[in-house]
């Protein structure tokens, strides 16, 4: 075995779509939107890719072995879900955070309490602001939270 480290992956430097998105040979990945046409660093291993934006990892995402597959995750997406509301129901990204247990049904509630207190637009960008507190609390306390919060009656 060597005695330095060496990387096994091979690299990639996609450029960033108007979608948030980067292709890596036959699929997508999404990235964070603040990168959309720039070109990032992709590492692709055996089981996952690995984007950098200069030398910081920006997104990691399980490797999709179907070809033309996309894998997108909703917490890229959340900075223009506040400037623009109406793409979030339907989203692709939600429904894939939905499949992964991302976006539970607590989360369903609270928007849809959201959305009966405030209208579509203030609802729904209140639901993505909360989904922001993600970056900062455990999923399972944020989860907690909203849980608490419909009981209460907010």
């Amino acid at each position: 075995m060597p005695e330095q480290r060496f990387e096994t992956g091979r690299v990639f430097t996609p450029r960033v779509d108007r979608y948030s998105q980067i292709a890596v040979r036959t699929n997508r990945y999404s990235v964070p939107v603040r990168l959309i046409g720039k070109r990032v660093r992709v590492m692709l291993h055996a089981s996952h890719p690995v984007v950098y934006d200069k030398n910081v990892e920006v997104a990691r995402h399980e490797r999709l072995i179907a070809e033309g597959s996309c894998r997108l995750e909703l917490d890229h997406y959340l900075e223009a879900l506040v400037r623009k509301p109406g793409a979030f129901p339907g989203a692709t990204a939600q429904e894939q955070a939905r499949s992964a247990g991302k976006f539970t049904p607590v989360h369903d509630a609270w928007w849809a309490a959201a959305l009966k207190a405030h209208g579509d637009a203030e609802g729904t960008r209140a639901l993505t602001e909360v989904l922001l507190l993600r970056r900062h609390i455990a999923h399972e306390h944020l989860v907690a939270g909203l849980a608490t919060a419909l009981r209460a009656g907010h």
